[in-house]
């Protein structure tokens, strides 16, 4: 208790730092799951948490009898799983093209223009997608019809709508990962390029067993840490721009939870929907962790 003693008192400033970080999450992430109990309420507005009626899993029973619960489901994961996968592989991809560009302010230039749609909201997005994609105005339509190919409704076609959702985020987003692959990078010993270069290893056999080595960790945490969101397929981006014509592929478990909760006023059963959403995103992520450590021998914490 001594050693704890002296320990927090070299260590209280640090403590006093962390504070108020510490009452903000308090505030704003633990004082709320006791909004959890709605799912297990029929909940009532005016009769308040403590006031309304307990109907036990009867919300639960009625979300595995919702008729399209099972296609809500799927798109989640189908897109979100495209996500994540486009969302390694382009980054990783040209983070290493970046890397052999020998002129320094080129590459400057370049990983400036690819991050700046990082830093765009989707509200402002989905307009710019609106106007690109339109099938009577937009400027690809345009340029297809030049082609001789009849207009395509990208936004209004189940077959168009979810692909059209990963490309659109991988473009936004594949800036940002790029920056941290660069990073990863700058981590590997230039000396092991030398000794593989005299050895007559060309730069595809240099990038294969020292590159992408040197990368492995970091691709692993990268890869942990989304996991735990393949059942966040992107709500804010979604959100703006689906339509119900195409609810059949583009409707996720979070539009879903948004329409019976804000639209229908089914506060109890959208509860429900996001509170078993988080419990297998906690398990996802869990199994995520602990197949990183078995496999590669790889902590995050």
């Amino acid at each position: 208790m001594s050693g704890l003693t002296r320990m927090f008192k070299k260590e209280w400033p640090l403590h006093i730092m962390l504070l108020p970080g510490i009452i903000l999450v308090l505030i704003f992430s633990y004082i709320p799951m006791a909004g959890i109990m709605m799912a297990f309420q029929k909940y009532i507005p005016n009769k308040g948490l403590f006031g309304s009626p307990f109907i036990g899993l009867k919300n639960f029973r009625l979300l595995m009898e919702y008729p399209d619960i099972g296609r809500i489901f799927f798109n989640t994961i189908f897109i979100a799983v495209m996500k994540i996968t486009a969302g390694l592989i382009v980054p990783i991809t040209i983070a290493i093209l970046l890397n052999e560009l020998r002129k320094e302010w080129v590459k400057r230039t370049f990983q400036t223009l690819v991050y700046l749609p990082h830093f765009l909201s989707w509200v402002l997005l989905s307009g710019i997608l609106i106007d690109i994609l339109s099938p009577s105005s937009g400027i690809l339509n345009q340029f297809l019809g030049l082609l001789g190919i009849e207009p395509i409704f990208f936004l209004g076609s189940n077959s168009w709508f979810p692909y059209v959702m990963v490309i659109s985020d991988v473009w936004k987003e594949f800036g940002f990962g790029t920056i941290v692959y660069l990073a990863a990078l700058t981590n590997i010993n230039p000396s092991l390029y030398e000794a593989a270069d005299i050895d007559g290893a060309g730069r595809i056999k240099q990038t294969l067993h020292i590159t992408l080595p040197g990368m492995l960790p970091i691709i692993i945490l990268m890869l942990t840490l989304n996991i735990g969101n393949v059942l966040n397929a992107g709500f804010d981006q979604i959100f703006n721009l689906y339509s119900p014509p195409v609810y059949e592929s583009a409707d996720i478990i979070d539009t879903f939870v948004y329409r019976m909760g804000i639209q229908q006023a089914q506060f109890g059963f959208a509860t429900a929907v996001g509170l078993l959403k988080s419990i297998v995103s906690f398990i996802l992520i869990s199994c995520s962790y602990v197949l990183a450590y078995r496999v590669a021998n790889y902590r995050i914490f």
